[in-house]
């Protein structure tokens, strides 16, 4: 479905029923279409939501506004049209730094957050020649290929998930590609982040090449009052795809705590 946010077209993926509503925000280079297994893992017992931050998936794709700002009021503006009484946040990676800037302002509603293979709220420390082949990783099939193989996955993804990746990798508007290793990804929101005081997870990936769990110990938990860290074995950066029922359950046990 499409839902009206902050003045454009968000499209949404809804599954399920119940309180409090999982609202699921992806990684810079795919879309809702990420979350789809663990999402049709946790729908008989949960509401699920999963968004195309705007610029990927079925989103619109405005010329501008792709900071970090932009992705977070997109969300929030999802939320309110949907008049999510109360719901948990769960962002991988980009969309895990875009859930931290929502949940240091503390919003109405928000039981807890989950954070997937988050980036971290400082900026990516990349020197400029990495950045400039990060910014090039979607420009074709043989290069979204390449960064799968090398960067995103440890285990390998079946041929219909790696065609997913690919296909979502590409439709991704040129604007929305080039803001995440251009901009966003620099933004400081270290020192918002202190203001988080729902309950929350991190999950990462054993073998995360790209926001690696040493790399989350030394710039994440730290800032996050009360937050855990949970380790899934084997598994790299794309866990939404590599260890679908792993994560379903760490979401299912995190989300039944919260009662």
């Amino acid at each position: 479905m499409k839902v009206a946010s902050n003045g454009i077209q968000i499209n949404v993926e809804e599954q399920g029923r119940g309180e409090p509503a999982l609202v699921f925000l992806h990684y810079w280079g795919g879309s809702a279409r990420t979350w789809r297994h663990v999402t049709s893992r946790l729908a008989s017992a949960h509401r699920t939501l999963a968004a195309d931050h705007r610029g990927w998936g079925e989103s619109e794709a405005p010329a501008t506004g792709y900071a970090l700002d932009d992705l977070a009021d997109d969300a929030l503006g999802v939320i309110h049209a949907l008049d999510l009484k109360r719901y948990v946040l769960v962002g991988h990676s980009m969309g895990g730094k875009v859930a931290q800037l929502i949940a240091a302002q503390r919003p109405d509603g928000l039981a807890g957050l989950i954070l997937v293979a988050p980036a971290p709220p400082t900026p990516i420390a990349l020197p400029q020649v990495a950045r400039d082949m990060m910014a090039r990783a979607y420009d074709s099939p043989a290069s979204v290929e390449a960064t799968i193989d090398r960067v995103l996955a440890c285990k390998p993804l079946s041929p219909a998930d790696r065609a997913q990746v690919v296909a979502d990798s590409l439709r991704g508007a040129p604007q929305a590609k080039r803001a995440w290793p251009a901009s966003a990804s620099l933004e400081d929101i270290s020192g918002m982040v202190g203001n988080i005081d729902c309950p929350t997870l991190v999950i990462s990936g054993e073998f995360d090449n790209v926001d690696t769990p040493e790399a989350l110990k030394a710039e994440l938990m730290p800032r996050i009052p009360h937050a855990t860290l949970q380790v899934l074995p084997g598994t790299g950066h794309l866990s939404p795809l590599e260890a679908p029922d792993l994560l379903a359950g760490l979401i299912s046990s995190f989300v039944e705590g919260l009662g």
